[in-house]
């Protein structure tokens, strides 16, 4: 057998870390992670704030100021985790990014409530929030990840 007949690795379609094979990861989904990345950056940061803050400042609670500063940066895990699956195409990823848009949602509401500087973040945070379910709920979106509707698991 000759050598022109033998399959060589470099001949070989790279299917690893993709749902569907060679096609290229569509740009919604490119979006869609990096929104969810940048959510988890700023649950990072404000945790890391709240932290300093406790730590070197003067809060009223030192113990809720440490806790809560903890608490941010370990929910930041969620929409990080979620990211970085999206990136890679695992359809696994998809349900944690849904869930962080849903969980903002109401906190951007109750930003927006409020009187303050924070009417800004509210809504920096709900029109993030929408383009990210929008993104994430899109076609082909759900086809890049290789999420099969319902009936469809045969197919």
């Amino acid at each position: 057998m000759s050598s022109e007949q033998t399959p060589t690795p470099e001949a070989a379609p790279d299917t690893a870390g993709t749902a569907t094979g060679t096609d290229a990861r569509p740009g919604r989904l490119t979006a869609a992670a990096a929104l969810a990345a940048l959510e988890g950056l700023a649950l990072v940061a404000g945790g890391a704030w709240m932290l300093v803050g406790g730590l070197v400042g003067h809060p009223d609670d030192r113990t809720s100021a440490l806790t809560g500063g903890v608490t941010l940066i370990v929910l930041a895990l969620l929409p990080l985790l979620a990211a970085r699956g999206l990136l890679a195409r695992r359809g696994w990823s998809r349900g944690p990014a849904v869930i962080t848009q849903i969980m903002a949602l109401p906190v951007a509401y109750s930003l927006l409530q409020a009187d303050s500087v924070a009417i800004p973040a509210g809504i920096a945070l709900a029109v993030v929030s929408v383009t990210s379910l929008v993104l994430l709920l899109n076609p082909a979106t759900t086809k890049a990840l290789g999420i099969r509707g319902p009936g469809n698991a045969d197919k």
